[in-house]
């Protein structure tokens, strides 16, 4: 699934160059594969909660970006019923339903530490942190980037996914520091460095905290990286 949406990223991405430059006979060649690719992203099965939490946001994504087109909306959000159904089942109470007084709610599953936990991906969470949030996989590419981060790119996070970081950091900080870091991530460790940030003529350090992101079954997956802003 992964693939797909860097194909789709990326075709974005070349599809708003093509209008930067006037190139109409090139947004037209390029848009009539968008859709194709849509409907590949949304009739995948992920296989894990990486692609689960990746094909929610996409959705999520398309409902924002034609919020002004109500059948659009109407038909993305019968999509993201359909997934929710499917990956989480039907049998669980309908949230417009009160629940009977009598039934009785069983208590949460005990926190383990160093694993998702459900909080990872709550993107409530992360968008309301006022730093920097990103999840990178374990090839350096970016899963998911909060609004903060994604500004300070000056991409939309969308643009990102799927994106190796190299691209935004350069090639030799990548290679000379934050590659090392990452990998030291990816085998366990939880991570806090500080790092020189040039801005406006100055420079100032930038606290940086890498945190190993796993399945319930323990493998790392990822990694959460929360930078100052």
């Amino acid at each position: 699934m992964l693939e797909l949406f860097r194909a789709f990223s990326l075709r974005c991405t070349q599809i708003e160059e093509a209008i930067r430059l006037g190139d109409d006979q090139r947004v037209m060649s390029l848009d009539r594969h968008v859709e194709p690719l849509v409907e590949a992203i949304l009739a995948c099965r992920a296989a894990n909660l990486l692609d689960v939490y990746m094909q929610l946001q996409f959705v999520s994504h398309l409902i924002a970006r034609d919020a002004d087109d109500s059948a659009s909306v109407r038909e993305y959000t019968a999509v993201l019923s359909y997934l929710l159904d499917g990956y989480f089942g039907t049998h669980a109470p309908d949230w417009r339903v009160p629940s009977p007084q009598d039934v009785r709610i069983a208590p949460p599953a005990a926190y383990v530490p160093d694993t998702d936990n459900g909080q990872f991906f709550n993107a409530a969470i992360l968008e309301s942190l006022p730093d920097r949030v990103a999840v990178l996989t374990r090839d350096y590419r970016y899963l998911y980037s909060n609004a903060a981060n994604s500004a300070h790119l000056n991409r939309k996070p969308m643009e990102l996914i799927g994106r190796h970081i190299s691209e935004f950091i350069g090639e030799q900080r990548f290679a000379g520091c934050a590659k090392r870091k990452l990998d030291a991530c990816f085998a366990g460790e939880q991570i806090d460095y500080t790092y020189e940030r040039a801005t406006g003529g100055a420079s100032r350090q930038v606290r940086c905290r890498m945190s190993p992101l796993r399945e319930t079954g323990g493998t790392v997956i990822g990694a959460l990286i929360v930078m100052d802003r």
